[in-house]
């Protein structure tokens, strides 16, 4: 009999683990030799099934299978919706103990890992892996059915569900399907509502962490992100690395079914909503449905009349953040965006590529019911009411309908008489931006859009559009009722009216009602001058 201590080969009972033959973990922390453990609990959980693609848990609730116990158990909770990491300085708890660490942070500020090449802090070792990866340009997630490569499991896992379609969870509202729980949990808020991520410096709170970090940004001024080809400065890599596309043309979002691609992820998803019709975003107001989650956000602010973007130099507020920035020009007047060509200078990037089309005569939006294109989506949305005879936004006052919020908005301030765009030079307001700029214009005697026929200049495209008809003879806007035509979209409406009878704008003051909206204008000039 061998003494005690002596390295002896540890003896295993034939009992010690019932479950081996699928693949689950036996019922010891460790089993010691002299030195070492030949395996603890941990280190066997760590041994991916992937090398044989032996994926033995399952959810009995949606089918879902993993190669890990651990996973499973944290899918479960999905279904159950238990969050058993609870926080000991308040009332949030997790699902994830990874979560429970994250935030915990907050309370403690503890970042004990640190990036050397940024400064970059963490409160967890795997979150500065991945943003090692930032600068190193590691993709170490491959897919194995295409030449696809990420730097973090849940990017791999999203593009894994374009070949499989496996999409286990699923929203019990509207039957939204996501790859990742993640996604799923971020839906859910646009019905709940809710936004977990707050503003330790006021109270600003987001839906969507990304969101949280780009407001955050207005507190620190911290923008450490830069770029080396324009100067253009970002609280967010990401953000820089989206910027870097408009220099180098990268368009890395490819259309699996056409030859599309995409600078941004959001522009191949309105994409693919045209070849699948998925529109899984659906408002519980009016039923108004979307391929994205950001436009359902924005379209709920119709309903509640929410403006989230606040000027911090005035009291201005605005319900979309593209109005908001075009506004913080007026205080800034930076304009970083410039056209080549013309010298043309705007606050937006998308708005200096609408400006380049009057330039190239691009018309990228095709209908695809006929052969009409356009230069700017909005132009598109007008046209396919002519097809569709769909125009969702109602006015309460008059009745007046539309096929485009943006209109609807333009109109209500016919009965209001909101004059929301105001002159930081003198103390003329306009309802419509378009007339602030042709003012604006008197100051700066700046008209960047130029005819190369005759030398005309104006400071509105659309005017340029109308004046080059007078070149080509071109009259797009058509009568269905007869073989009417026209240059100018007005005239075609004059004309219309002699066909519906329809006159939308509706003096507030007298009744007078007018089928054209200038003439409106002008009639409230005889109550104004009173």
């Amino acid at each position: 009999m061998g003494e005690e201590g002596c390295g002896s080969p540890t003896t295993v009972p034939q009992n010690f683990c019932n479950e081996s033959t699928t693949g689950l973990l036996c019922g010891m922390d460790a089993i010691k030799t002299k030195d070492q453990p030949i395996a603890s609990k941990k280190s066997l959980v760590s041994q991916p099934k992937a090398n044989t693609g032996d994926k033995p848990y399952m959810c009995g609730e949606c089918g879902y299978k993993t190669a890990w116990r651990s996973n499973l158990s944290q899918h479960r909770r999905t279904h159950t919706g238990e969050k058993p990491y609870k926080c000991d300085q308040c009332n949030y708890s997790a699902a994830q103990k990874s979560s429970l660490a994250i935030h915990l942070a907050k309370h403690t500020g503890d970042m004990p890992y640190m990036c050397g090449e940024c400064g970059y802090r963490t409160a967890q070792k795997f979150i500065l892996s991945r943003h090692m990866k930032t600068h190193t340009g590691e993709r170490p997630y491959k897919c194995n059915q295409c030449d696809y490569s990420a730097t973090c499991k849940s990017n791999l896992d999203r593009h894994l569900a374009k070949h499989s379609g496996d999409k286990p969870y699923m929203c019990e509202e509207c039957g939204f399907r996501a790859a990742q729980k993640s996604d799923l949990s971020t839906h859910v808020r646009t019905h709940t509502g809710e936004k977990p991520y707050k503003c330790d410096q006021c109270d600003y709170s987001a839906a969507v962490k990304s969101t949280l970090d780009r407001h955050q940004a207005k507190h620190t001024g911290d923008k450490p992100y830069m770029c080396g080809e324009c100067g253009y400065k970002s609280a967010r890599k990401f953000d820089l690395s989206l910027h870097m596309r408009t220099h180098n043309g990268e368009k890395p979002y490819k259309c699996d079914k056409c030859d599309y691609s995409a600078a941004r992820k959001c522009h191949l998803d309105q994409h693919l909503a045209k070849h699948n019709g998925e529109k899984p975003y659906m408002c519980g107001e009016c039923g108004y449905r979307t391929a994205q989650r950001y436009r359902l956000s924005r379209h709920m602010r119709t309903h509640t009349g929410q403006k989230p973007y606040k000027c911090d130099q005035c009291d201005y507020s605005a319900a979309e953040k593209a109005n908001f920035d075009r506004h913080l020009a007026n205080h800034t007047g930076e304009k970083p965006y410039m056209c080549g060509d013309c010298g043309y200078r705007t606050t937006r990037k998308p708005d200096l590529a609408k400006h380049m089309r009057t330039h190239t005569g691009k018309k990228p939006y095709k209908c695809d019911q006929c052969d009409y294109s356009a230069l700017q989506k909005s132009d598109l949305y007008k046209h396919l009411v002519k097809h569709t005879g769909d125009k969702p936004y109602m006015c309460g006052e008059c009745g007046y309908r539309s096929a485009l919020k943006s209109t609807l908005s333009k109109h209500m301030r016919t009965h209001t008489g909101e004059k929301p765009y105001k002159c930081d030079r003198c103390d003329y307001s306009a309802a419509q931006t378009s007339a602030l700029n042709q003012h604006l214009a008197i100051h700066t005697g700046n008209k960047p859009y130029m005819c190369g026929e005759c030398g005309y200049r104006t400071v509105k495209k659309c005017h340029l559009s109308e004046h080059m008809r007078t070149h080509t003879g071109e009259k797009p806007y058509k009568c269905d009722h007869c073989d009417y035509s026209a240059a100018v979209k007005s005239s075609l409406d004059r004309h219309l009216a002699q066909h519906t009878g329809v006159q939308p704008y509706m003096c507030w003051e007298c009744g007078y009602r007018t089928a054209h909206q200038s003439n409106l204008v002008k009639h409230m000039r005889t109550h104004t001058r009173r």
